[in-house]
């Protein structure tokens, strides 16, 4: 673990203030290893996750978060997110353990949101309530299709009929709530979006999460590459409709993947595309961490069994390099619909205006930014062009 004097040393960077700090907890396990999942999850062996296996976890993380808090002492936390895997594998009571340990050793915001990933394949009934009363305040409901063959494709190991008793208990046991769907997946047409989208929206889902099936390198789908899956032109056309359809029922498009009805944005997610802070304990968990003169990044094991051999340690670290960090900050920010000022850019990396003024310059002369100065705002353009807009920053 970083040694903090190290860390408070004068530097090149000058942060007038450090940004909301966030914590995030990776719980590695889940029931089988999707296709198309490049996350650092691992099957559990039996179907279950053993009782030792799951203690001797949530001993690591205590560690793990006990070593680090010399690094964030004294900071609360706006928000927790407790991702995987599928970290419903965790029962209530070894949930609410978790909560209870973050409680004792960090300072908690008032109204601090504490999310809660779940898939409908590893849930009973009355488990989400068990979650709430755990202290969990938003669950995320990993449903991706509700047709069934997609979901074989998929190999996710829920049916259609149990994504749909899932949400049915997530929207009675939470005031708020996400869905996450997935699109333009393999032989998918228009229509058979727009029927996944009505099942979806019937459910009156507070937060939609929707994400583009990629083909990501070291997955199963990198080798097997599905046949048919739509082209760019179809995907964009998939992406109006979503628009479209979620706008009609009162869920706005506030980020690239997610729409949200009012008062339900992810204010997790809303602090890493603000480029917030965040301390990420678990298995392969990554944090970006402020200083006064710097910004440091750092990574945990990302075997289970060696983080928590090795919990108080980190497998690697490193300060940010100044040249990097506009393409940083951009890579995040120009993912919001309404962008963020230019006093938070300046604010988060403590560098000054004139480190982005080409970017800033060229983005707006070729229609990819907002003409507003005091504003980094995509424009509806700069939106479908992401990745152009973004590498101007490179």
């Amino acid at each position: 673990m970083a040694d903090l004097l190290h860390l408070m040393r004068p530097g090149t960077l000058q942060l007038p203030a450090l940004p909301p700090l966030a914590l995030y907890v990776h719980l590695p396990w889940c029931l089988r290893k999707c296709p198309y999942c490049d996350f650092n999850s691992h099957e559990v062996k039996g179907g279950a996750l053993a009782l030792d296996t799951a203690e001797a976890y949530l001993a690591a993380l205590r560690a793990d978060l006990e070593a680090a808090l010399p690094l964030i002492w004294g900071r609360p936390v706006v928000s927790i997110f407790i991702g995987g895997g599928t970290p419903s594998l965790f029962n209530p009571e070894q949930i609410g353990q978790l909560i209870s340990d973050i409680r004792a050793r960090l300072p908690l915001e008032a109204g601090c949101e504490i999310t809660l990933e779940a898939n409908p394949g590893t849930f009973e009934r009355e488990r989400f309530a068990g979650f709430r009363q755990a202290g969990v305040t938003r669950l995320s409901v990993g449903v991706q299709s509700f047709d069934d063959a997609q979901l074989k494709t998929l190999g996710r190991v829920h049916s259609s009929t149990q994504a749909r008793e899932a949400l049915a208990e997530a929207a009675g046991a939470f005031d708020t709530w996400n869905l996450d769907l997935m699109y333009a997946l393999p032989g998918q047409t228009l229509a058979d979006l727009a029927a996944e989208l009505d099942m979806a929206l019937a459910f009156k889902p507070p937060h939609l999460s929707i994400y583009h099936l990629t083909i990501e390198p070291n997955t199963v789908f990198a080798t097997r590459t599905p046949e048919h899956l739509p082209d760019p032109d179809l995907a964009s056309d998939m992406l109006d409709l979503i628009t479209a359809k979620t706008g009609a029922t009162g869920l706005q498009r506030y980020e690239v993947s997610a729409y949200a009805r009012d008062g339900h944005r992810c204010t997790h997610n809303l602090n890493y595309w603000q480029f917030g802070d965040y301390l990420g304990i678990g298995a392969g968990a990554h944090s970006k961490l402020s200083f006064p003169n710097r910004v440091l990044r750092q990574v945990r094991w990302r075997e289970p069994a060696a983080f928590m051999a090795q919990a108080n340690k980190v497998s690697n670290e490193h300060e940010v390099v100044r040249k990097d960090l506009p393409f940083e900050f951009m890579l995040n920010a120009l993912r919001l619909k309404e962008g963020v000022t230019l006093t938070q850019f300046l604010e988060r990396t403590g560098l000054p205006p004139s480190s982005i003024a080409k970017g800033l310059a060229e983005a707006r002369a070729r229609g990819l930014l907002e003409a507003d100065p005091a504003r980094i705002q995509p424009t509806a353009r700069g939106f479908d062009f992401l990745s152009d807009l973004q590498s101007l920053f490179l």
